[in-house]
Formats: structure tokens, sequence, C-alpha cells
């Protein structure tokens, strides 16, 4: 399966356009634009991953849209590699050695899938470890330019959350509760 997944640029690219937004539907001329790619090479791409069923379409007008399907078997864990390789996720990773010592780093499932919070408290990141609060704020401004929106980030220490752990602490159990993408670390590292 992972061989029909990657098998070309074009692929790689039209994955990142779809599910860096998976709300919105894109016609093909907007996928060559934001792709850069030629258009017989999107149009071949869309073909492939509609027979796989990773896309629908639908005709409006005289334009074919196209929008990656939430059912797709591999949607989860194809939407988890791309919030790893775009936006706030990839500038996480890319800047790790600065943020400082970060033991996890996990977006929420709502802010990767661009859905609105639930609750306003709603925590869109969750940094744990000895964390430079400076870097970390410049990387959040510069997301919250690129999506118009502000993002609520959470820091904490090791220690602050074994304590909440510890506690049942509310505020934590409720970002436990959510769906989430783990950007650094692991699911273990947050809950074992």
């Amino acid at each position: 399966m992972l061989k029909d997944l990657f098998i070309s640029k074009t692929r790689v690219k039209l994955l990142e356009t779809f599910l860096t937004d998976s709300t919105q539907m894109f016609h093909v001329r907007d996928m060559v634009r934001k792709t850069g790619d030629e258009i017989n090479a999107v149009r071949r791409e869309l073909s492939r991953m509609e027979s796989l069923g990773m896309v629908k379409k639908e005709p409006r007008g005289n334009r074919l849209y196209y929008w990656f399907r939430h059912d797709y078997e591999y949607y989860s864990d194809l939407l988890s590699l791309v919030a790893k390789n775009t936006g706030l996720g990839l500038a996480l990773i890319k800047n790790k050695n600065k943020l400082g010592t970060i033991r996890v780093a996990m977006l929420s499932g709502r802010f990767v899938r661009r859905l609105e919070r639930r609750d306003q408290n709603d925590v869109d990141l969750l940094v744990v470890g000895n964390v430079s609060m400076p870097e970390l704020s410049a990387l959040i401004k510069a997301e919250e330019g690129v999506r118009g929106t502000a993002i609520n980030y959470t820091p904490m220490t090791e220690e602050e959350l074994k304590f909440r752990k510890v506690r049942r602490d509310p505020f934590l159990q409720q970002i436990m509760a959510q769906s989430r993408i783990m950007i650094i670390g692991s699911d273990e590292d947050l809950l074992g």
C-alpha cells in the first residue's frame, strides 16, 4: 500500500495541499498553482488518487472540484504525516534544538483539521519540557499570521505534567481526552 501512496512528487504535493486544510475543496487549476506542477501530472495523480479511494470529485459549472475523503482508511495516518511536514509541526521539528529540551509536542486533532475549538479553553498545542518561551512564541506568532487566528498553547515542565497526572487535573484530563497528533515524542511519553 505504501508504494501506492508515495509514488510521485506530485502526489506528495497534492497530499500536503489536501491535508494542510482538509476542510477545503480544490479545482484542478487551483491544484496546479499550489503544487507548481504541470496540469497533466496533477490530473494523472488526481485520477490515481480517486481510483484508490483517497479523493472524491464533483463537477460544479465547468470545473471539477476535488476533496480528500475523511473516511479513507489511512486518512488519520496521512494527516499526522502532513502535520509533521508542514506548518507549525514542521517549525517545531526544525527548531527543536532552539526550543530547549522538549520531550513532547502535541497538536490537537481539531487544530490540525482546521476545525473550530469546541470550547475557547481547548488547547491547540501542548509542549512538555524545558521550553525557551521567546523561541516558542516566535513560532506561534508566525503560524498565527498564516492562519489568521490565535493559537491556544500550553507549555509545561515534565515535573508539572507528572504532578498534574497524579492529581488527575481536569485541565490535563481534557487535553488527554482530545484527539491529538504527536509531533515530538509519542503517546507513551505523554500518557506513560
